[in-house]
Order: structure tokens, then C-alpha cells, then sequence
């Protein structure tokens, strides 16, 4: 687990004074509010204004520029610790997913939104539901996520 977190990425321009709108925005409804701080480029970055757009989309202003694709981060100690059986997604990014009985699976690239519950997506180009007959352990020490037999079919 590093020090900094992702709570977000720029995306395309919203309007012509400067917003843009947040992708893969973290799942904490204040921390694009007015007035928080994100950093970029490990620079801490004033939210000037913030708005909902378009799908339930969240389209922010900085105090300066930036560039489209640029990640938004906040360090590790500025987050709460997550509840048992919760994790970050920056924590499950990387970990090698194995089946219970050893077969390798490939690292997890990322975690997305899906319509019943949340899915690991393996850099193998697997999809795994995030749900407890699937994911049967998150071992961070190890860098390792145990799944049952049979999901990865």
C-alpha cells in the first residue's frame, strides 16, 4: 500500500471556465465539495467550485489548470481507516488473484461499479464478482485475493 491514494482522474472539459468532469471518482460525496483539496502532481489543488452534471456525474474547478488524464490523489493518512471487510480500491490494485486450489488468475487492474455489485477486472481480462461466495479472501500482507473455483468461467 503506497502513500497516496486515487480518488479520482480528469476527464473531458465541462464548459469553457475551467471544470471538468471527476472519473472514477471516489465514493466519499465530500470530498469534491468546495474547498476540499486534492493533489496533483503531489501538489495540493484548492476545489473551487463543484457541481453535479449530467448521469450523477461530478464536474469540478481547481485553482489552476490541469491536464486531462491527470490523477487526483490525497495521501493515506488524510483517509479514514476502511471497516472490516472493506478496502480501498489503490489497496486491491495489483494483487495476484488466485482459485482456491492454486490456479493463478492474474492481477486485479481495477475495480469497477457494476449494476448488482462491484467487479474485480484481472489484467488477463477476467471479470470477478466482488461478492462472498466469489471472494473468499484479501490478504494485503501477501498481496494476494483468494476466489472459489467456477467465477472465472
Amino acid at each position: 500500500m503506497g502513500d497516496w491514494v486515487s480518488v479520482g482522474r480528469v476527464g473531458r472539459p465541462h464548459g469553457l471556465d475551467g471544470h471538468f468532469v471527476v472519473e472514477r471518482p471516489s465514493d466519499d460525496p465530500e470530498r469534491f465539495a468546495r474547498g476540499a483539496r486534492v493533489w496533483v502532481g503531489r501538489e495540493p489543488a484548492e476545489i473551487v467550485s463543484a457541481k453535479r452534471v449530467g448521469g450523477g456525474r461530478t464536474a469540478v474547478k481547481l485553482d489552476r489548470p490541469v491536464e486531462r488524464g491527470t490523477v487526483l490523489e490525497v495521501p493515506r493518512a488524510e483517509l479514514p481507516a476502511p471497516a472490516e471487510g472493506e478496502f480501498y480500491v489503490s489497496d486491491l490494485v495489483g494483487l495476484d488473484v488466485v482459485e482456491r486450489g492454486g490456479r493463478k488468475l492474474g492481477a486485479v487492474s481495477g475495480v469497477y461499479t457494476g449494476v448488482a455489485n462491484d467487479a474485480l477486472e484481472l489484467e488477463s481480462g477476467i471479470a470477478l464478482p466482488l461478492v462472498e461466495d466469489c471472494v473468499l479472501d484479501v490478504d494485503l500482507e501477501n498481496r494476494q485475493i483468494v476466489v472459489a473455483e467456477g467465477f472465472a468461467e
